[in-house]
């Protein structure tokens, strides 16, 4: 059973990782810096701090909701996964 969690919780990993360079990724092909994003969330209508999205980003373990306000907010209209 420990290594079907393992595994688990690699692919956990994986993808985490691959959120967090998707996100940071679309965020400097649009020369955003993390402080941008606060104000371009705050234009929707979303309250975050600087600390928060550099964390949130930085473990890559955000919600979906988050990935798309973020997307909304930085004029993303498509995102890439490749």
């Amino acid at each position: 059973m420990a290594d079907v969690e393992e595994v688990q919780t690699a692919d956990a990993a994986e993808w985490q990782a691959k959120a967090k360079g998707l996100l940071k990724a679309e965020l400097k092909r649009r020369n955003v810096t993390y402080a941008g994003l606060v104000e371009k969330l705050a234009a929707i209508g979303v309250q975050e701090t600087e600390p928060n999205i550099r964390n949130k980003i930085a473990r890559g373990g955000f919600t979906a909701v988050f990935l798309l306000q973020v997307m909304a907010a930085i004029g993303a209209k498509k995102i890439r996964l490749h």
